[in-house]
């Protein structure tokens, strides 16, 4: 346990946190989001401090009362106070210690810095929760504004992840483009070859892109499934620049039409049903005057996300 003491401890060399266990809740705050910052400028920072203080957790447990547990439980605390903050930018499921190890972690963290409940993203990153559109210019205006740039990047990250996620069943299409900008800019930030100023400026760029996105997909004069359908249709630039825009509308509606009326409630288990609609769109596609060559990309694609609506069209 001292050992794996020592090492989350080694790796504040530069950072000095002992204020923290002297200060008021609201510097106590202060230190704690300064850390959070500190750790996220480390190279490796996040997972190497999220799975040394994992391990300096359990080894505690185990070793609680013990006199030498006793005397670092304070310490122990705060690193769990940072590293609870740093995992509420991971996706929902990841980050979680197991029940005895939580329990007896809490027995010793600071109340007033780090409560029992979930801690919210926007109280993580040390600003308030907005009451305007998390993508509104003001917002993002806001997270560019921040001191704590690694933090911001961070926080930026997480919104725009939860935000893709959740259109994935609606917009698969949509939601793979989304996700794979997303994807370059993190990673070309881990290869080094961007600062948290660059990657936050990035992040800001492709929230507007998705607000760009929504509201053109306002003016399509689609229903939901239809623009989705749209999407899966248009992701073939070709097929646009052949059928035109307006032609490319008229046949994702009447593919949600067809698609639906021949799908039954357990119509992904049964191949015979597949087969069928299979050969509805690419008739439907070939009426259409869709190019040969991307029918079959765009069959495909129409089947995916038909997959993707078929609880909601069951109901």
């Amino acid at each position: 346990m001292l050992r794996l003491h020592e090492i989350v401890v080694q790796m504040f060399v530069d950072f000095e946190y002992q204020t923290y266990f002297k200060s008021d809740t609201r510097q106590k705050m202060t230190t704690i989001l300064e850390a959070q910052e500190y750790v996220l400028g480390l190279e490796n920072g996040k997972n190497r401090f999220t799975k040394q203080v994992d391990l300096l957790s359990k080894a505690f447990a185990l070793s609680v009362p013990h006199e030498d547990a006793m005397e670092i439980k304070d310490e122990v605390g705060f690193f769990q106070a940072v590293k609870a903050r740093l995992v509420k930018f991971e996706p929902v499921g990841s980050g979680k210690s197991d029940e005895e190890i939580e329990t007896a972690i809490r027995q010793i963290i600071d109340k007033a810095v780090v409560a029992e409940g979930v801690i919210d993203i926007f109280d993580a990153a040390g600003i308030k929760r907005p009451d305007i559109s998390i993508l509104s210019d003001d917002f993002l205006d806001e997270i560019k504004g921040m001191e704590r740039k690694n933090l911001a990047m961070e926080l930026l990250k997480k919104i725009l992840g939860d935000e893709i996620k959740s259109r994935s069943r609606k917009n698969f299409i949509q939601s793979r483009k989304l996700s794979e900008m997303l994807e370059s800019t993190i990673k070309r930030y881990q290869n080094n070859l961007l600062t948290a100023a660059q990657v936050i400026e990035e992040l800001i760029n492709l929230a507007r892109e998705i607000r760009s996105e929504d509201e053109q997909n306002s003016e399509l004069g689609l229903t939901c499934d239809e623009v989705a359908f749209y999407y899966a249709l248009a992701v073939n630039d070709s097929a646009k620049e052949v059928m035109g825009d307006e032609t490319l509308r008229d046949l994702a509606r009447i593919l949600v039409e067809k698609v639906r009326a021949n799908t039954s409630i357990d119509w992904t288990l049964k191949e015979s049903v597949q087969a069928k609609l299979r050969v509805l769109v690419k008739r439907t596609l070939k009426q259409f005057g869709y190019p040969p060559d991307q029918q079959l990309l765009a069959t495909e694609n129409i089947l995916k996300q038909a997959e993707m609506f078929a609880q909601e069209w069951s109901e």
